[in-house]
C-alpha cells in the first residue's frame, strides 16, 4: 500500500534537506492530476545525504524495475555515488533527484520553492512557474500534457 505521507514525514524528521518537485508539487497548486509517487530533489553535501539515507532505511529502499534479489545497498557510499534514483519502498515508491533537467539542483532550486501543505505537511515544494519550466525542460509527453493544466491555474489564482 501507498504511504506517501510516511515517507515524506521520516524525510523531515530526519532533518533531511529536499524540495518536493513532479507531480506531488501540481498537487500541492492545485493540479487534479493523480501521481503514485514522490519525486524529491535532495541536497547532496554528506550531512544530509547521512540523514536521507537514515530516514529511508526502515521503509527497505530498493531500486525501481531492477531484477528480484539484485544486490543493492542503501546508504550514504550510494548515495554519493550515485545521483538520481527511483526506488521502491514499503511505503510506496519515491523518487531521489540529485538533479532534475533544467538546471534543477536542491541549491538552484531553493530560491524557486516555496513552504506547501503536501499531505497535511510543511514542505519546500517548487513554485509554480519552476515545474513548468522542469516539466518543459524534461520534455517527456507526460510532462508536457500536465504543462497546459499547471499553466490554467496561474490563471485561477491556485499557483504560488
Amino acid at each position: 500500500m501507498t504511504d506517501l505521507p510516511s515517507l515524506l514525514g521520516a524525510l523531515q524528521a530526519e532533518g533531511v534537506r529536499f524540495i518536493v518537485v513532479g507531480g506531488i508539487a501540481g498537487i500541492a497548486h492545485g493540479s487534479a492530476r493523480v501521481t503514485f509517487d514522490v519525486d524529491c530533489v535532495y541536497a547532496r553535501d554528506a550531512d544530509n545525504l547521512a540523514r536521507l539515507a537514515r530516514a529511508l532505511a526502515p521503509f527497505r529502499p530498493t531500486l525501481r524495475g531492477a531484477p528480484a534479489g539484485l544486490p543493492f545497498r542503501f546508504d550514504e557510499v550510494t548515495l554519493r555515488a550515485g545521483l538520481n534514483f527511483t526506488l521502491d519502498t514499503t511505503s510506496g515508491p519515491i523518487d531521489l533527484l540529485g538533479e532534475v533537467a533544467g538546471n534543477g539542483t536542491f541549491d538552484s532550486l531553493l530560491t524557486r520553492s516555496i513552504e506547501l501543505q503536501v499531505f497535511g505537511r510543511p514542505c519546500r515544494v517548487v513554485t509554480l512557474d519552476a515545474l513548468i519550466a522542469l516539466k518543459r525542460a524534461a520534455g517527456r509527453p507526460k510532462d508536457l500534457e500536465a504543462i497546459a493544466e499547471l499553466e490554467s491555474l496561474r490563471g485561477f489564482g491556485q499557483g504560488r
